[in-house]
């Protein structure tokens, strides 16, 4: 038997989604362990936090008070202090900037291997995990032998736990070690001015809008259905959305209630950042286009044709 420790992660006062698809993997490899599943969250307001993780049937949750917002130091002294705590052999942390900044830290602290970017895991005397590579062509899987491990997961590859639960939520006490920087703060970059993450319909679109002033008739399409306007690569490298509008492995991961792609072919890089969407539906004159691959609706047709009379109708 070993328990597996879940680290929710936040951000500006909220937990983010990852937080309830760690729950979901971490209960995976509890039950696979035969263990307990701690969840813990680390700064900002751990008690609300705690709470909402809790209503998600985890067996332990802890919170631990320190600051606002992410701090290196914090986070991996709360780690060690949790896996000390829970005496849990497994801890699975966000695939996200923060999470990947600590994961390592505390990898390398409890000679435990790291397995980073998971989409997928099983357990059969052993992990196995499988990630992606060379720009998500290729999957792959990586065997850990034993039950002592540390994983990322990659947001939007599990669904969210839901349920109830009625786990105590028990404040752990822990210092920090003494650094020679802390966080005080949290300031938005430029670009920011819409999470593409956290909307729930999301219209984007590819090369196929073919000429910048085009992109006023999705847009117009976005604002009938009161949707967030997002893109492939290809938009932002012509400099005609901003980048914190892109979609794929190197923009974001968005996992919205319905995604409309018009005029996106459907490259492999691209569609690790949406295939989590709940629907997906797809406009495009190529009918073997790999965006109908994962479609649920498929419209083939010019997005010139299609598109206005999707506005008509929805206006």
């Amino acid at each position: 038997m070993s328990d597996v420790l879940v680290v929710a992660d936040h951000r500006r006062g909220e937990l983010r989604d990852v937080s309830y698809e760690l729950l979901t993997a971490g209960r995976e490899l509890a039950d696979a362990l035969g263990g307990d599943l701690h969840a813990a969250v680390i700064s900002g307001d751990v008690e609300r936090f705690a709470d909402e993780l809790n209503r998600s049937g985890v067996d332990h949750c802890y919170a631990l008070a320190d600051g606002e917002e992410f701090d290196h130091n914090v986070y991996q002294a709360g780690v060690e202090r949790l896996l000390a705590h829970t005496g849990a052999d497994a801890v699975v942390m966000p695939n996200s900037v923060n999470g990947l900044d600590y994961a390592p830290a505390v990898a390398e602290s409890h000679d435990l291997p790291l397995v980073t970017d998971a989409i997928d895991i099983a357990y059969d005397d052993g992990l196995v995990v499988t990630r992606e590579m060379y720009g998500s062509k290729v999957e792959t899987t990586v065997a850990v032998e034993g039950d002592r491990f540390a994983l990322t997961i990659r947001e939007g590859e599990w669904p969210a736990a839901d349920g109830t639960g009625d786990a105590e939520v028990e404040t752990l006490e822990f210092e920090p070690p003494e650094s020679g920087a802390r966080v005080k703060g949290f300031e938005e970059v430029g670009g920011g001015d819409v999470d593409i993450s956290e909307a729930e319909v999301l219209v984007s679109v590819g090369r196929g809008i073919e000429e910048e002033e085009n992109l006023e008739l999705v847009e117009t399409l976005a604002d009938a259905l009161g949707a967030t306007l997002s893109s492939s690569r290809p938009i932002v490298d012509n400099g005609w959305l901003p980048k914190n509008r892109q979609v794929g492995q190197s923009g974001k991961v968005v996992t919205p209630e319905v995604y409309i792609a018009v005029g996106i072919s459907g490259a492999v890089q691209h569609v690790a950042g949406m295939k989590g969407a709940e629907t997906i539906v797809a406009i495009n004159t190529d009918p073997n286009a790999p965006i109908f691959d994962i479609a649920d609706y498929g419209i083939v047709g010019d997005l010139f044709d299609v598109v206005p009379e999707l506005i008509e109708e929805f206006q």
